[in-house]
């Protein structure tokens, strides 16, 4: 009996065996599936002429008292935020960033009066308009101007336009690694938007400048994007 009883174990093993191997079946050709992939940062810029300008207007005044060189304040900007919104300036665009009184010290840490100060941000959307407002600004008694900060309206629109550039980018610098490695480039299996600079201003000098007002050079400026994709190898 014993000769028998090791026969049938042999038989069940071999049965195990067999089932394991169902549904695993051998690659095509005994060839496998190629993997990982050609990845690439890309670049994209798009250039533009800014067309619009935001500057900080203010007004700082002196008084004996913090209450005298407020009131002196508040009156004298009153005038100024009037003058720019008569010049063309919409309500929307005229935005107060900073109110402040403090004391004026001398020696020994003596009081010698007070200063007050208010500031607004002025968005400026016709930049052909920018002389005859920082003027109008300056004749209402506006003692402080800083800027500009010039930008796109359409700056959105831009940044779409760069990221579409960078893909593109991307696209063509796998093409030519696949080639040089002698693969084919397949599907796209990753993209990942990366930080850039922004918008960078630069200044065309040999633009003509006004004689009358305050000359503005919008020179252009350069929205750029910045994506890394990953390409499969066909």
């Amino acid at each position: 009996m014993k000769p028998l009883r090791i026969a049938a174990l042999v038989a069940v093993a071999a049965a195990v065996v067999a089932f394991a191997g169902v549904g695993r079946p051998e690659s095509a050709g005994g060839a496998e599936k190629p993997v990982g992939g050609i990845t690439v940062t890309g670049v994209g810029t798009i250039t533009s002429v800014p067309d619009e300008a935001a500057f900080t207007i203010g007004v700082q005044t002196q008084g004996s008292t913090a209450r005298e060189a407020l009131a002196a304040n508040s009156e004298q900007m009153s005038r100024v935020i009037a003058a720019v919104k008569a010049a063309g300036v919409d309500k929307n665009d005229v935005k107060t960033q900073d109110v402040s009184v403090s004391a004026n010290y001398v020696d020994e840490g003596r009081i010698d009066g007070y200063s007050a100060r208010n500031s607004v941000l002025v968005t400026i959307r016709n930049l052909s308009t920018t002389g005859p407002i920082l003027d109008a600004a300056s004749n209402a008694g506006a003692n402080e101007v800083y800027g500009p900060t010039l930008s796109r309206s359409d700056e959105d629109k831009l940044q779409e336009k760069a990221l579409r550039s960078a893909v593109e980018d991307a696209r063509a610098k796998a093409q030519v690694l696949a080639a040089a490695a002698g693969v084919q480039l397949g599907r796209v299996t990753s993209v990942t938007e990366g930080s850039s600079g922004g918008w960078q201003p630069y200044y065309a000098a040999e633009r003509a400048l006004a004689k009358d007002a305050a000359p503005i050079e919008p020179g252009t400026q350069d929205s750029q994007a910045t994506v890394t994709v990953t390409f499969a190898i066909g």
